[in-house]
C-alpha cells in the first residue's frame, strides 16, 4: 500500500524551529518527486518546498527560502523538513505529496499542524 504518514508539527513560538517528517511505504522517494505543501485557513494551498527526483536538487517557496531545508533520508525512506525562523504566518497545516509543485499527484499525507504563535 502507498502511503505518507507525516510527523514533527506543534505548537512553537516565533523565531522558533521545527523539523517535519514524511514516511513514505510501498514506494521508494528517491525514485519520485517529492513536495510539501501547506494550507491554513482562508488561505489556498501553497506550495513549500520540493526535492527533484533525478538530480535530488532542492527548490524553494521565496516565502520559504533561507528559512526551511527540504531533505531526504534512503535508508529510512523519509522526507524532511526542516522549518528555522518560523513565522506567526508559517501557522499551517503541512502535507507531503509525490509529484512537482502543485501538479498532479496520487499520493498526499494526513498533514501535521505546525502553529507560530507567542
Amino acid at each position: 500500500q502507498v502511503k505518507l504518514v507525516e510527523s514533527g508539527g506543534d505548537l512553537v513560538q516565533p523565531g522558533g524551529s521545527l523539523r517535519l517528517s514524511c514516511a513514505a511505504s510501498g514506494f521508494n522517494i528517491m525514485r519520485q518527486h517529492m513536495t510539501w505543501v501547506r494550507q491554513s485557513p482562508g488561505k489556498g494551498l501553497e506550495w513549500v518546498s520540493g526535492i527533484d527526483a533525478v538530480t535530488g536538487s532542492p527548490v524553494y517557496a521565496d516565502s520559504v527560502k533561507g528559512r526551511f531545508t527540504i531533505s531526504r533520508d534512503n535508508a529510512k525512506n523519509t522526507l524532511y523538513l526542516q522549518l528555522n525562523s518560523l513565522k506567526t504566518e508559517d501557522t499551517a497545516m503541512y502535507y507531503c505529496r509525490n509529484g512537482l509543485k502543485l501538479g498532479p499527484f496520487n499520493v498526499q499525507g494526513q498533514g501535521t499542524q505546525v502553529t507560530v504563535s507567542s
